[in-house]
């Protein structure tokens, strides 16, 4: 069975919108590695319709960076959204209607993990429907100040640090579970 894992550039004052204004000074092998590996081993994609938006009109395109590109077009993408009536990028499925029960069978059909990268509204959905099985985040060490966060207006989701580690430009790479009462299992 396939876990829903959600991945996330975040300040250290919570901030997760537009991290390629304040990101990359931060970008280096470490943290290359450790998106590269939640990369390969993703069997699938996850993402809310703003993303899938913004992402969808960027990457089938791009020349930049043409191995992200290809892995990109040809996973298997699933857009949660009640907006969004078709998706035209290649190997993508709209998700709509009783999405817990869609995103509950994707999981029993799905040998590997189903990665997300961003989509805030929707990873707070996934964790208060108890469908998201981890957040990895990417602690860069600046408040931005301002932009969207991560929680907002939610209720409280208790959560227990399964891994950590700090990369050289002081990010902290940290992995979190939903905490179901059991103590942590050593990672």
């Amino acid at each position: 069975m396939a876990k829903i894992i959600s991945n996330f550039f975040i300040s250290l004052d919570g901030v997760v919108e537009s991290p390629d204004q304040w990101h990359f000074p931060y970008w280096n092998d470490e943290m290359g590695a450790a998106v590269e590996a939640g990369m390969q081993s993703a069997a699938a994609m996850l993402m809310g319709r703003k993303l899938y938006e913004e992402w969808s009109a960027y990457w089938p395109e791009t020349g930049e960076d043409q191995d992200a590109a290809m892995s990109l077009n040809n996973v298997r993408k699933y857009v949660v959204s009640s907006t969004l009536g078709k998706a035209d990028w290649n190997n993508t499925t709209v998700i709509s209607g009783d999405v817990a029960a869609e995103l509950r069978d994707l999981k029993k059909q799905t040998d590997g993990d189903i990665q997300m990268s961003g989509s805030a509204t929707t990873v707070r959905w996934l964790l208060a429907n108890g469908l998201l099985d981890e957040l990895r985040l990417l602690v860069h060490p600046i408040a931005v100040g301002r932009g969207r966060r991560l929680f907002e207006d939610t209720p409280a989701h208790p959560l227990k640090l399964v891994t950590s580690e700090t990369f050289q430009t002081g990010v902290l790479n940290l992995t979190y579970v939903p905490d179901d009462g059991r103590p942590a299992s050593a990672s």
